[in-house]
């Protein structure tokens, strides 16, 4: 304990999507910071942080099926009937033509247009993209396309 105060004691949680190599956090939500005086009383904050913890895991359960029921539906649910269908939806939701042209040879090797086979095209394909601001943006905008099953 100290006296002042000088000391704190604290907790940070968060979900994220993504810890890249040079330790950075991309995508945090739900952030919450606790943090208090380390005086006399600093064992009453216990009990605080031990709510933000069983809460946090309240939210992963929650988090964990409903990403659970998205990825479902995207399984299910087909982007476009035809190959002409869906490069149109991608062109509108910002794919480049090119890139385009090869998630929906790889979509068809699925066997149909679902909007999981054409964000699993799309991942697989950022992954050969030299700049990482460029797949950032795919991806960001894949992301967006699997928001369509939810």
């Amino acid at each position: 304990n100290s006296e002042v105060g000088q000391r704190s004691l604290g907790i940070q949680t968060f979900w994220f999507q993504q810890v890249c190599g040079n330790h950075l956090v991309w995508d945090a939500v739900e952030v919450v910071e606790f943090s208090r005086k380390h005086t006399a009383r600093v064992g009453e904050s216990l009990e605080e942080i031990r709510d933000l913890i069983l809460h946090l895991v309240d939210r992963r359960d929650q988090r964990k099926d409903s990403f659970a029921k998205v990825i479902e539906n995207a399984m299910k649910t087909e982007l476009g009937s035809d190959a002409d269908e869906v490069l149109k939806i991608l062109a509108r939701e910002g794919i480049p033509k090119n890139l385009s042209k090869e998630v929906i040879e790889s979509a068809q090797e699925q066997g149909r247009f679902t909007i999981f086979a054409v964000v699993d095209a799309l991942t697989r394909l950022s992954g050969k993209i030299k700049n990482a601001g460029d797949r950032n943006e795919v991806d960001r905008k894949s992301s967006a396309l699997l928001s369509l099953a939810a």
